[in-house]
């Protein structure tokens, strides 16, 4: 039985900032924007641009991904009303503002923060397809969990950082499709293809449960004020499509953009050659996916 807080009509709080929403992305876009400018003289040869206009406008798009789904309005309605606008800031933290960052960032500043933290042989360790596959999973099922969100909707710093978890298990498991660095690249474009198709699946759990329940699964957001009149069932419904229509769509858009690259790149290669697929080839993708020892 819903109390009259959650039958009650309500309207999203007026604007006014985030504060350190907007400190954390102006350093971010900030520091991006110095080490071009400062750094990057240093790092690239003579008449080399430190990075193209299409990078700088990956990072900096995906900076504004985190900024719109980190601020007001999308972070007062997912945090007090709708568990649908909670996914859809998830989908923004999750599918799309990681690629973008990623695609954003010039090798040669890879390089300078890698070697400058020392992080060589964890970058190597945690770049791997089977990290990024299996911690990418266990959180999506983890941050849909109902007494993680429980927890995180009533607490302002355990959802920070739900988000910061979330995040960095975003980045992990896109790295090896953006595959910034060659020295860490693992996944031939058909690899990269079924990592993703990989990645599609084990959401769809927690989506058919929020689509298909004929119960709130969440007590915070089954006794929220309701706004634009969807009912809590309803809500979670939408939350539910969205994930996997939506999250899937992306995942499927990346596939077919790395699919139409191959093609291309496969027809600007010796079209006299016959292109055979040896068991060399099949013995390297099981060493990218950790399931042969070299």
């Amino acid at each position: 039985m819903l109390n009259a807080a959650a039958t009650a009509g309500a309207t999203v709080p007026g604007w006014h900032p985030h504060f350190d929403v907007w400190l954390v992305m102006l350093l971010s876009a900030g520091g991006y924007l110095a080490a071009l400018r400062y750094l990057g003289p240093k790092r690239v040869a003579p008449g080399e641009p430190v990075a193209t206009r299409r990078q700088m406008a990956y990072f900096l798009s995906g900076v504004a991904i985190l900024w719109i789904g980190a601020d007001w309005p999308l972070h007062e309605v997912s945090e007090k009303f709708l568990f649908s606008a909670h996914m859809v800031q998830h989908t923004l933290f999750s599918l799309v503002a990681p690629p973008l960052l990623l695609l954003g960032i010039p090798a040669w500043l890879y390089r300078a923060i890698i070697d400058a933290a020392g992080l060589n042989k964890v970058v190597k360790l945690v770049t791997k397809p089977a990290v990024g596959l299996i911690t990418f999973n266990l959180v999506i099922v983890g941050t849909h969990w109902p007494t993680v969100v429980g927890i995180s909707v009533h607490h302002h710093l355990a959802h920070f950082g739900l988000h910061v978890i979330l995040f960095t298990a975003s980045v992990l498991m896109w790295w090896p499709v953006v595959d910034p660095l060659p020295e860490y690249s693992r996944l031939s474009p058909p690899g990269k293809m079924l990592y993703l198709f990989l990645q599609s699946i084990l959401p769809t759990v927690p989506a058919s449960f929020l689509t298909f329940s004929d119960a709130p699964l969440y007590s915070f957001y089954a006794h929220a004020p309701r706004l634009w009149g969807l009912d809590a069932i309803t809500d979670q419904r939408i939350a539910g499509l969205f994930m996997k229509i939506g999250g899937g769509l992306l995942l499927w858009l990346a596939i077919a953009i790395l699919f139409f690259r191959w093609n291309a790149a496969e027809e600007r290669s010796d079209a006299g050659e016959a292109t055979e697929v040896s068991w060399e080839d099949f013995e390297r993708e099981l060493e990218a996916w950790e399931l042969r020892k070299t």
